[in-house]
């Protein structure tokens, strides 16, 4: 019974010494508004690195999911 309660405890505690896991490329993600750089995923006149244009047209995407602006 004391192995047990030992086994277990050595097993929880292992579990609160894992690493953080950091992608291999050790490279950190753009910001949203940077764009991809592949010319498909972009909307019509939008030009990637422009943050205000991107807010905008978040803003305008989201206006039709909004359930309380909607007329039933």
């Amino acid at each position: 019974m004391r192995a047990l309660l030992v086994t277990t405890a050595v097993l929880l505690l292992a579990a609160c010494g894992e690493k953080p896991q950091v992608a291999a490329t050790g490279r950190t993600d753009a910001t949203p508004y940077q764009g991809t750089g592949v010319a498909g995923f972009t909307a019509g006149n939008w030009k990637a690195g422009d943050k205000a244009a991107w807010e905008q047209q978040l803003k305008t995407r989201t206006q039709g999911q909004n359930d309380y602006v909607k007329v039933n």
